[in-house]
């Protein structure tokens, strides 16, 4: 301020001559015959800053974060989808033209099928469940993954009684998943 009132004594800021400059908002300063309004000028000084703590905000990037979680999660339900088409052809040429695969192989592919619909209907759920996983889902995944281990990999008892109780331990926790303490939907 003391600027401005050495260049109003010096002749560099007119007074108004004029009705209409008399009735400016005190906002406006006439120096030099350049118009600035202070609140300009110091969002010019603050955007930097402004930027700067925008940026380092958990919300913005809670928000930045979850816009890239959903768009590598489209691209992975697409490349999902295609895999599953690929099964599904896979399974109806299994069906109509004979290879040599053992009842276990065959299982196992079709597992493997239940896998990526259980992935599919997992990203699907995420989008319907306001952008997030509902944990029973993930279990469901893990008993068929260990159900298609058991399949092909029946061979030693004792990893078929470990992949078995590791079963029995995901059915248990889906149990608490569905409780009303920790069910959300």
């Amino acid at each position: 301020m003391v600027g401005f009132e050495y260049m109003k004594r010096q002749g560099y800021a007119p007074m108004p001559e004029r009705p209409e400059d008399a009735e400016r908002p005190p906002t406006t300063r006439l120096t030099c015959g350049v118009t600035a309004k202070d609140e300009d000028m110091e969002d010019n000084a603050a955007k930097p800053a402004s930027l700067l703590k925008r940026l380092t905000d958990p919300n913005f990037i809670s928000r930045l974060m979850q816009l890239f979680l959903s768009g590598v999660l489209f691209v992975l339900g697409g490349i999902l989808s295609v895999l599953l088409l690929v099964s599904t052809w896979n399974l109806i040429m299994l069906v109509f033209v004979s290879h040599e695969m053992s009842g276990s192989e065959i299982l196992g592919s079709i597992v493997i099928w239940f896998l990526y619909f259980e992935f599919l209907a997992l990203i699907t759920k995420y989008y319907h469940s306001g952008l997030h996983f509902p944990l029973r889902y993930f279990i469901y995944i893990g008993i068929t993954a260990i159900i298609r281990l058991i399949i092909l990999y029946h061979d030693d008892p004792v990893h078929t009684l470990i992949f078995s109780v590791s079963i029995l331990v995901l059915v248990v926790a889906l149990y608490l998943a569905n409780t009303k303490l920790l069910k959300r939907e």
